[in-house]
């Protein structure tokens, strides 16, 4: 199967880790982007499947919004049952890199909101140690080259992204040569940096469920 029909596959799959009815966190990019459109197809023959969808992103916003499925502002809500997103790279610990489309701290947000992460990802994606992706780092724009700085100590190499805003108004570092042996550890030093609104790291809201796409189907690792 090509990449794009293992996103299909668990896009699909994530369907039935969502309650019937319930309001659901929805993340943001490709292989969400499958996930929408599989809740959309759903939508048509039970308009009651969910009750709506607060969503991490105005891209996933608009998707939603035009495939009929009320989105929610996060504010008003106390809780979701479950959060669906995609990962740059994941460990098997369940342990994540996100942020590839700059919306990590819109997704920490709604993560923190859910009792369960699913992630939903191809096999690609499954890594032993994190820091082979880019990774990405919201940072206020003033900060940029003292966080890109801080990197280099901990053997980090960090460039703006070009070309890219957050919908918070904020730029994105991207840093490459790290390995994050300690996720968790690395999370909450980073978070620590004056100018850094997030790191891409999620380990405090890391995977209850990865739903893994492989030339066998969906596997399922619990963590």
């Amino acid at each position: 199967m090509t990449q794009d029909e293992l996103k299909t596959l668990v896009g699909r799959a994530a369907l039935d880790y969502v309650p019937a009815g319930s309001i659901v966190g929805v993340g943001t990019g490709s292989t969400v982007d499958k996930f929408i459109d599989a809740l959309g197809e759903a939508l048509k023959s039970d308009p009651q499947r969910v009750a709506g969808a607060v969503s991490s992103s105005v891209r996933s916003t608009q998707r939603l919004e035009s495939l009929g499925v009320k989105v929610l502002p996060a504010e008003t809500v106390t809780g979701l049952g479950v959060y669906i997103d995609g990962a740059d790279e994941i460990n098997h610990a369940g342990d994540m890199i996100k942020g590839g489309g700059a919306a990590l701290t819109r997704e920490k947000i709604v993560a923190e909101l859910a009792e369960r992460f699913i992630c939903i990802a191809d096999e690609s994606k499954l890594v032993k140690v994190l820091g082979k992706f880019p990774l990405p780092v919201e940072v206020i724009p003033m900060a940029a080259a003292q966080v890109i700085r801080a990197f280099g100590p901990l053997g980090g190499v960090g460039k703006v992204r070009e070309g890219v805003t957050t919908d918070n108004g904020n730029l994105i570092v991207d840093v490459t040569g790290l390995q994050i042996t300690e996720p968790a550890r690395f999370e909450a030093d980073v978070n620590q940096w004056p100018g850094v609104v997030t790191v891409g790291v999620f380990a405090r809201n890391k995977a209850s469920v990865c739903l893994l796409g492989t030339a066998d189907g969906v596997k399922t690792l619990q963590f």
